[in-house]
């Protein structure tokens, strides 16, 4: 007969909290943190080894029951494990012993192994959002150079304000792509610390290494005080407020695309297999990957005010059950951050641009305005508030005869001088110069602008930028991957059970 969990309490779980709560989140740790789990019972039996109180031979069928344990091999029963992933972990092991072994699982908590297997969940998962979202980055800037040079008409207010081109508009975009991954990279660093062995909540008795054990697990450090490595789940809440921050541009980006696929501005096409149709009328061709990727968006928001909710108002303490409702929805948190990027993904790679319809739109529009009110006051003299009041009585005056910006109509522009006092000679000159498209592009020599060379010299510094943390986002993959290959050796050293094998951390 099993020795009991507890001789606190004289009756298991009900029978609804079963059903309702416990196997739920049992499923849910078994199919998502189980390997975690199974990894810290290794680190742990390490150092059990290290301080003595195991022997080389008891812990040698400790860890090839570790090796066995898998969601069919692991399951939630109220009376034997109380439904709860660690006593099932722990009851399945020791069903496979030979022989008791006193000392296995002494001195410890479930609350730090818990809370060790959530983080290393969270930073894998994490992980897994930066690379798609690099892949995104690396997407847009193909498109953005790609169209750097091609005209475009720029809206403020929803009004023709000046000329753009899809290149400088992307770049921008991608500009707030890449300070989002310097956070998240930076958020994984903060978050990458080892709760394992503080215990419930002020520590443990035994001398556990931390250090080691936080080597041991892919962990930049031990979180250093036993309270907030079991209380805060900060990291959660700063991934979730991310993703909701990042959900907002993608929001607003997507709201530009779907206008500029509407058929009155037509500025852009995606391919047949990225469309949908009207069931009613069939001159319709929408482009419903472009709601579907807004619509996802608003999840993020909703996702991160849920976990909000779930936290506030609890003591800083022990946060374990806590933690587990309030990230009920972790995974999909994760699942929906990563299928809306790469969504976003097949769009960029397969979206073009109606150039000939751009153009059009530049050439119908003033958006030379602001270069005519500048040349008026720089080569004429006149006081730039003065130049800006012609301007804009000239395009009036203009739009009134249906005169289009280019060439224009000097004599137009000539009165509109007159009326305020000026005697302006050549307005054809100023015209052409100011309402010629290309050279619109080119008028614009300020750092940053959408002078195409300009555009050309972000896309460069976008690149480099890019690479950078690529290999960031590498290293920390790279990081976890060779301390699971090293942890791997160690575990054969240990199986092998030969003599004169280090099977230390420091192996490790």
């Amino acid at each position: 007969m099993s020795v009991k969990l507890t001789g606190r309490i004289a009756s298991t779980p009900s029978r609804l909290l079963h059903d309702e709560v416990l196997e739920p989140q049992f499923k849910y740790e078994v199919d998502h943190l189980l390997p975690g789990y199974i990894q810290i019972e290794f680190a742990m039996l390490l150092e059990y080894v290290r301080m003595g109180l195991i022997t080389r031979q008891d812990a040698l069928p400790i860890a090839k029951a570790l090796q066995g344990a898998t969601p069919e091999t692991i399951a939630p029963d109220p009376g034997q494990n109380m439904s709860d992933i660690s006593f099932a972990l722990e009851r399945y092991i020791e069903g496979l012993l030979p022989r008791p072994v006193p000392c296995w699982h002494m001195d410890r908590s479930r609350n730090d192994v818990q809370a060790c297997a959530q983080v290393m969940f969270g930073r894998a998962q994490w992980l897994e959002t930066m690379g798609e979202l690099g892949q995104l980055i690396q997407s847009m800037h193909t498109l953005a150079n790609q169209y750097r040079s091609v005209p475009m008409p720029g809206y403020t207010h929803y009004q023709s304000a000046q000329l753009i081109t899809p290149g400088f508009y992307l770049s921008s975009i991608n500009s707030e792509f890449l300070q989002a991954m310097n956070r998240w990279i930076q958020i994984y660093d903060d978050m990458n610390q080892c709760p394992l062995g503080a215990g419930a909540m002020a520590g443990v008795e035994l001398p556990w290494d931390r250090q080691r054990l936080s080597k041991l697990l892919g962990f930049r450090q031990p979180r250093m005080s036993a309270l907030s490595a079991v209380a805060s789940r900060e990291w959660v809440l700063r991934m979730a407020g991310e993703l909701s921050t990042f959900s907002v541009l993608i929001s607003r980006f997507t709201t530009d695309l779907i206008q500029w696929g509407s058929s009155e501005m037509n500025f852009l096409q995606l391919p047949d297999e990225l469309s949908g149709i009207s069931s009613a009328m069939p001159q319709k061709r929408n482009f419903p990957i472009l709601e579907r990727i807004r619509g996802k968006s608003a999840h993020l928001t909703g996702f991160y005010m849920d976990m909000v909710l779930g936290q506030r108002n609890t003591a800083f303490t022990n946060l374990v059950e806590t933690s587990k409702e309030a990230g009920t929805h972790l995974l999909t948190l994760f699942q929906q951050s990563k299928t809306l990027l790469r969504l976003l993904k097949a769009v960029i790679d397969h979206l073009q641009f109606n150039e000939d319809r751009l153009l059009h739109i530049c050439k119908r529009d003033f958006f030379g305005g602001f270069t005519l009110a500048n040349l008026l006051t720089l080569e004429h003299e006149i006081p730039y508030r003065t130049a800006q009041v012609i301007a804009g009585r000239y395009i009036v005056r203009a739009l009134e005869h249906g005169v289009s910006p280019e060439p224009g109509d000097p004599r137009l522009l000539y009165e509109a001088c007159a009326e305020a006092g000026f005697q302006v000679p050549d307005t054809a000159a100023l015209l052409a110069a100011s309402f010629d498209v290309q050279g619109g592009l080119y008028a614009k020599k300020s750092t940053g602008s959408t002078n195409p060379e300009e555009v050309q010299q972000m896309l460069t510094a976008q690149r480099e930028h890019a690479e950078k943390l690529q290999r960031e986002w590498q290293d920390r993959q790279g990081e976890l991957q060779a301390i699971e290959e090293r942890r791997g050796r160690v575990m054969k050293r240990l199986l092998s059970g030969k003599q004169g094998k280090d099977v230390s951390v420091d192996a490790v």
